[in-house]
């Protein structure tokens, strides 16, 4: 049994997502980069993304096909496991251009299951 009820996940996600924006903003990719206690607790962020991910019951993931969760539930798995080829260019790419769609459709569903 999981020691975080689904909502919290969900709510974990959109706190994640907003401290990556936070930390960004403003910045080009290369002070980003160069920034080793921004990227780090950037990285650290898409590893809460993706264990949080992971942690949503399937049958819930299965009501909303349209949210990414093996893209970001795999994130983990890169960030944590394969650190290694962790490639700064695609993770700027994904800040810049995939993280803030995520935010409504995870809000709306928190709405749809009665989560305020």
């Amino acid at each position: 049994m999981p020691t975080r009820e689904w909502p919290l996940r969900i709510q974990d996600i959109i706190a994640a997502i907003a401290r990556i924006q936070r930390l960004t903003e403003q910045k080009t990719f290369e002070e980003f980069e160069a920034d080793e206690a921004i990227s780090g607790a950037v990285l650290y962020s898409f590893i809460i993304i993706g264990e949080a991910a992971v942690n949503v019951p399937l049958a819930l993931q299965n009501r909303y096909p349209h949210i990414p969760w093996r893209l970001m539930g795999d994130m983990i798995n890169v960030m944590a496991h394969e650190y290694f080829q962790v490639n700064m260019v695609r993770v700027w790419n994904t800040i810049q251009n995939h993280l803030p769609a995520l935010v409504p459709p995870l809000q709306d569903l928190l709405r749809s299951e009665g989560i305020k």
